[in-house]
């Protein structure tokens, strides 16, 4: 059976392992990047305190050893549902089964100004753009004779009050209060102020009402200034407009606040629902269709699963799941045996706030937990989450060394130069 899936993220990779080693199945994994990437830490990649490759892996040497699982380098272009047959950057592939696992990307809510403007948080790419971008300013406000232009490379306004959003404030007001003051004494007289806004009543949302709070309260401390039922509107010459008329002044707004799937050209529009994510049935299959399939924040599956008719949430375990399903329900439709429906196993959520804090919600049996035990939960879960003895050890060590340092050195800015067309 061949099956071509269309992504390497959390989803993609589980369901490309899960079938390895079997010869029943020839699996191509098509992705426009040749490596997977962990994206609950970008953040420390955009802010300096990961190198790009700590939480990156490359596609081929993962799959090395695994004869019935190729990669193609590319990106996807159509799909022909009548001839089985996937259209790519780079050549087309037959497929007996497809599946889709190409995540989400950044939702401006049509502000174009904000889109054009904004710094995004979403890829590996955006993660070096927005840590080059930020260097420079700081580099350009050091110099800055005006005040006033000087405080607008220095204030940085996060949209999104997600465990993105709230993870990146907590690290810009740790590095404003430590490091930057000594590596920058010419800005030490200079206000900088950092302002976490979500349009909804509260951080964190999906998460416990204690949870939220403490968040909120730990940010505070920090010196963050929360804005919460503040709705971004515009973002022009420099100043971030709200639903409410307040705005505010910066050249650094980082775009956290929402996330949406990508449309694919060869799919009927009535495959898609809410938030453009594809609507699958009990076993990830899209509506309508025969053997196309899509997972995690691609796909939203409605009145299925009893604890979450409205679909799943949009998280890395979702992902993980329903990737590892799919897999054993094509190994038993081979078998010919009965398929079974996905159900979520909910694992709890967290979000780590600065040193030393943290928030964790597990749901059985329902505990909560803060502070440095939830800061330690959080730390070992993304190490044993990356990919690779490499990867695990290079991410703890540089933790370790700016846990006791209270530093990093890995505040480099590295241009590469842009050429058009990157795969050819």
């Amino acid at each position: 059976m061949r099956i071509v899936i269309i992504g390497g993220g959390f989803a993609g990779i589980n369901l490309a392992e899960k079938l390895a080693g079997n010869e029943n199945f020839k699996v191509t994994l098509v992705d426009k990047n040749n490596y997977n990437f962990f994206p609950p830490l970008i953040y420390q990649v955009a802010t300096a305190y990961l190198e790009p490759s700590s939480i990156s892996y490359p596609f081929r040497k993962l799959f090395r050893k695994k004869k019935n699982i190729q990669f193609r380098l590319a990106e996807f272009h159509s799909v022909n549902m009548a001839e089985n047959k996937v259209i790519l950057s780079n050549g087309e592939l037959e497929y007996d089964k497809l599946v889709f696992a190409t995540g989400a990307e950044s939702n401006y809510f049509g502000m174009e100004n904000v889109k054009k403007n904004a710094i995004p948080m979403k890829t590996l790419n955006d993660a070096i753009e927005m840590r080059n971008k930020l260097l420079q300013r700081m580099e350009k406000a050091a110099i800055c004779k005006n005040s006033k232009e000087r405080r607008k490379y220095l204030t940085i306004v996060v949209a999104g009050g997600g465990p993105t959003g709230v993870e990146v404030s907590g690290m810009f007001a740790e590095m404003r209060n430590g490091i930057l003051r000594k590596e920058y004494p010419e800005l030490s007289t200079t206000v900088s102020n950092i302002y976490l806004v979500d349009g909804g009543p509260n951080l964190l949302g999906p998460m416990s009402k204690a949870s939220q709070q403490d968040t909120l309260d730990a940010l505070t401390k920090l010196g963050v200034i929360v804005k919460l039922n503040t709705r971004v509107t515009d973002y022009v010459d420099d100043v971030v407009h709200f639903a409410d008329g307040q705005t505010i002044t910066t050249k650094n707004l980082i775009w956290a606040a929402g996330v949406w799937a990508k449309v694919f050209e060869g799919l009927p529009q009535e495959c898609y629902g809410r938030g453009r994510r594809m609507l699958v049935d009990g076993h990830n299959k899209v509506q309508g269709t025969e053997n196309v399939y899509a997972l995690g924040d691609t796909c939203i599956m409605l009145n299925v699963d009893k604890a979450f008719p409205d679909g799943h949430p949009q998280l890395a375990q979702t992902a993980i799941q329903q990737g590892m399903h799919l897999a054993e329900n094509l190994k038993r439709e081979l078998k010919g045996e009965t398929l079974k429906p996905f159900k979520y196993n909910d694992k709890g959520s967290m979000a780590i706030i600065g040193k030393n804090k943290a928030v964790v919600d597990l749901p059985k049996p329902v505990m909560h937990f803060k502070g440095f035990i939830a800061w330690l939960m959080w730390l070992f879960i993304h190490v044993m989450s990356l990919i690779g003895y490499r990867n695990r050890f290079a991410t703890a060590w540089n933790w370790m060394i700016a846990y006791f340092s209270q530093d990093q050195s890995l505040r480099m800015i590295i241009r590469p130069n842009k050429r058009k067309g990157a795969i050819n």
